[in-house]
């Protein structure tokens, strides 16, 4: 089966959380970080298809998904709409716990479930968007398909720039932004808040 994107449905989403974590070390794979597999896609993604599907892709191929990008026109409605319906079920399931000191991170994401502290919203950019793409997919223009599918659904909504962070550590990342027509905007200490102007 040759590779192939398309829109989000529900039955993606253990795939996507897979992709989520085999991507969540700067680019790579996460697994030993944290006990509990699905930290990570819980924060990071799983939000976004249930608060607004229409702006979720998947690449997939033989082997399942591959990639995602999902995002948000709106982040501070996107923000509210979590603190409502996404983080309660996670605080109760997820209550916070100590560093164990084992080089596990599960402690870190626990503790940004019970307090996300948004960063302040670009008022040129207020989408954001996540994207994750497997090496398997890497290199043969999926990426590219992706962030432009989403750019043209967020256009339609009226949107004028959407940002995304980047870990300051994965400069392929920061490049292939760049090369897409991002710019950084701000840099923080855990990376770059990078913006795409879609007007």
């Amino acid at each position: 089966m040759t590779a192939s994107m398309r829109p989000f449905h529900p039955s993606d989403l253990p795939g996507m959380y897979r992709v989520c974590l085999l991507t969540g070390a700067a680019g790579q794979d996460a697994t030993p970080l944290y006990r509990d597999p699905d930290l990570l896609g819980h924060v990071y993604c799983g939000p976004y298809p249930v608060a607004d599907p229409g702006l979720t892709s998947v690449v997939v191929d033989d082997e399942g998904v591959g990639g995602y990008v999902v995002a948000t026109a709106d982040t501070e409605a996107f923000a509210a709409w979590c603190e409502r319906a996404w983080w309660p079920v996670l605080r109760a399931r997820y209550p916070r716990v100590v560093d164990p000191r084992d080089g596990t991170e599960d402690h870190v994401l626990r503790a940004l479930v019970h307090d996300p502290a948004p960063a302040p919203v670009p008022a040129s950019a207020p989408a954001h968007l996540h994207i994750d793409l497997l090496p398997r997919l890497q290199g043969q223009g999926w990426g590219r398909r992706l962030i432009e599918g989403v750019a043209d659904s967020l256009r339609s909504r009226g949107v004028p720039g959407v940002h995304l962070g980047v870990d300051g550590r994965n400069t392929r990342a920061v490049a292939f932004y760049e090369h897409l027509g991002f710019r950084r905007d701000e840099t923080f200490e855990w990376g770059h808040r990078m913006v795409l102007d879609l007007d």
